[in-house]
């Protein structure tokens, strides 16, 4: 059996056939008619971005803050070319750190409004901290012929900023034990 073609009646239930040439009546009041049921039906979805505004604004003014705080330990504490990249290490090691301290404080003492944990978890420790000049600084040294260097601060970089995080997670959930006693 061929396959049929379908009437108006079975795609568009309730739909009044026209007469060919005949232009549909179409005033402003049935248009907003339209408008209203397609608004009642449909079902609709939120935007993404609905309600970020106020996180995306507090991760870029703490990024800010952070990235400036960066850059200021940078311009305080220069490495030599070749030389081991101090700064940027302790910068790492050190934002791992207090991320550590925050996150055990957000969570197991303190109910932080919504905007603290983008600002500063986020924002400021996120520009503050840098593996992205991490990894920056371990292709110069070895472009610069110190690849025994940029190994030593690949992995001591890691390990330090890894072993920071869990030091300050343990001693501030210890700390927290004590004062409760």
């Amino acid at each position: 059996m061929p396959p049929t073609v379908p009437t108006c009646d079975e795609v568009c239930p309730g739909a009044r056939a026209r007469r060919v040439g005949e232009v549909p009546h179409d005033s402003p009041a049935s248009r907003a008619r339209r408008r209203a049921d397609s608004r009642r039906t449909a079902p609709r979805h939120a935007s993404p971005w609905h309600g970020q505004a106020p996180v995306v604004a507090m991760v870029s003014l703490g990024g800010a803050i952070g990235a400036t705080a960066r850059y200021g330990a940078a311009r305080l504490w220069p490495v030599e070319t070749g030389g081991f990249p101090w700064t940027t290490f302790w910068v790492n090691v050190i934002g791992c750190a207090v991320i550590g301290v925050f996150m055990v404080v957000i969570t197991d003492v303190w109910a932080a409004h919504r905007l603290v944990r983008p600002f500063f978890g986020t924002g400021v420790l996120g520009g503050f901290t840098t593996f992205s000049t991490y990894a920056v600084d371990i292709q110069k040294l070895v472009d610069s012929g110190h690849p025994g260097t940029g190994l030593a601060y690949l992995v001591a970089t890691l390990c330090a900023a890894l072993t920071a995080v869990w030091l300050a997670v343990t001693a501030t959930r210890h700390a927290l034990v004590r004062r409760q006693r």
